[in-house]
């Protein structure tokens, strides 16, 4: 069994770099070290870390996550862009948190990998694991443009990877929409698609991140 505090030191390498980050490096290393596989992918990061200048790093961070669309940490920009499910979705996490007790206290949105890591470090085994099995798809889709682009966040991508029961799956990126567009078309598609987190009154809908049409995913 793994232990959930993983998810949370993985959370917080995949955070904007500040010096609290860095002065808690040898409590990061303590948490991952009883898995070697997770301990393997983050190597280099750590490394980088315990290396670089602060500012570079910070620098660095911009340069990967927020000029690179494709290596965004909002899991459903992968896969409903600028669709309108994209709102239902993100309201459907919130309430998967409520139900668990879990309030994020930051301004970011749900679907942010490092809040979603916070969350799963506060759920039980099952939950966590069915939660991030939904989710690696996309996961897994990040960390192989970040691999391709060699930055060594790929690695902790890589480790969400390994400790996830679900192998991904290929991931199909919706088009990127004109902003303009996707407020004209906002409200009931005409093409009868149902987006793919839909709500279950009065139950919590469950949170899916991957198509259903897609077929069962293989296990490790």
């Amino acid at each position: 069994m793994h232990n959930p505090m993983i998810y949370r030191a993985l959370a917080a390498l995949l955070g904007y770099p500040q010096q609290d980050l860095l002065d808690a490096l040898p409590e990061i290393r303590e948490v991952l070290a009883g898995d070697e596989d997770v301990v393997r992918g983050v190597e280099p990061l750590l490394q980088q870390l315990a290396a670089t200048e602060l500012l570079e790093l910070q620098q660095n961070y911009v340069q990967v996550f927020d000029r690179s669309p494709s290596h965004s940490l909002h899991l459903f920009e992968h896969i409903h862009g600028e669709d309108r499910a994209r709102g239902q979705a993100m309201v459907d996490l919130m309430e998967e948190y409520k139900a668990h007790g879990f309030e994020p206290v930051c301004e970011e949105l749900p679907d942010y990998v490092p809040l979603f890591l916070e969350f799963l470090s506060l759920c039980e085994a099952e939950e966590a694991n069915r939660l991030l099995g939904d989710a690696v798809h996309v996961l897994a889709h990040v960390g192989k443009k970040l691999a391709d682009s060699g930055s060594h966040y790929a690695g902790v991508l890589d480790a969400l990877v390994w400790l996830s029961p679900v192998t991904p799956e290929p991931l199909t990126v919706p088009p990127i929409r004109d902003m303009d567009e996707a407020l004209e078309t906002f409200g009931p598609g005409i093409d009868g698609v149902e987006p793919l987190l839909k709500p279950t009154l009065p139950q919590i809908a469950p949170v899916n991140f991957y198509p259903k049409g897609s077929g069962p995913a293989a296990c490790h």
